[in-house]
């Protein structure tokens, strides 16, 4: 009896600690099984934000290049605009030159005044057109005016175009067929210090006019007026 007693116990001791050793290995893998499903589940999470950045950032390099695009353009055409601007202003500027070249347009800027005046009578001399302004004296300071860089000239007001022309009329010359008495006054603008300079060279054409008797008067002037060339009547 004393021997199946400790039979007894002993079976019911390897019985117990079966059943917790079976219930602590169950135990176990099911949280090893919710511990591997858990981690499984996350990955696939993690993977899935992987893939959403990754998406988003090559939306977003797009975006980038679709914009350096774009500013290209805008930068392409603001240089178009540019040009087109700049072609518009110069043939604003080339009108406005053809304009005043043609004397159709009244001008305004500094210059100078050359006034040619006939000389005294001499009763001593025999020829009168010796000592009355004619045309070529005219021309001399004319020619020398543009030379020097006059924009504009005018004769006793009188505009001169591109197709002017100057005739000698006895005591009086005719610009574009309308006569003018002496003193014949000629204005230029331009710069008054090249223009006079140009006026007052040594054996120039001052020195050519007083020679042949031509009283030869200079006047630097800050505003010089011209209205438009006047057309022959």
């Amino acid at each position: 009896m004393r021997v199946r007693g400790k039979h007894v116990i002993l079976s019911l001791v390897c019985l117990v600690l079966g059943f917790i050793l079976a219930f602590s290995f169950s135990l176990a893998n099911t949280e090893q099984a919710e511990l591997g499903n858990r981690t499984n589940g996350q990955w696939k999470q993690e993977e899935a934000l992987r893939d959403q950045i990754l998406e988003y950032q090559q939306n977003n390099n797009n975006l980038q290049e679709e914009l350096y695009e774009k500013q290209e353009k805008v930068v392409n055409m603001e240089k178009e605009f540019s040009k087109e601007k700049q072609i518009y202003f110069n043939l604003a500027e080339d009108a406005e030159k053809y304009r005043m070249y043609l004397g159709k347009t009244k001008v305004k800027g500094p210059g100078i005044s050359v006034t040619l005046s006939d000389a005294d009578y001499d009763s001593n001399e025999e020829n009168a057109n010796n000592y009355i302004v004619h045309e070529h004296h005219v021309f001399k300071v004319i020619n020398e005016l543009y030379i020097a860089g006059a924009s504009v000239v005018a004769i006793n007001g009188q505009r001169l175009k591109h197709d002017s022309y100057i005739l000698c009329n006895g005591p009086v010359i005719q610009i574009d067929g309308i006569e003018y008495p002496a003193p014949f006054e000629i204005t230029a603008i331009g710069d008054p210090e090249v223009l006079s300079s140009a006026m007052n060279i040594t054996g120039g054409v001052k020195d050519q006019l007083v020679n042949d008797n031509i009283i030869f008067k200079l006047e630097k002037k800050n505003a010089v007026i011209l209205e438009p060339s006047i057309s022959e009547s």
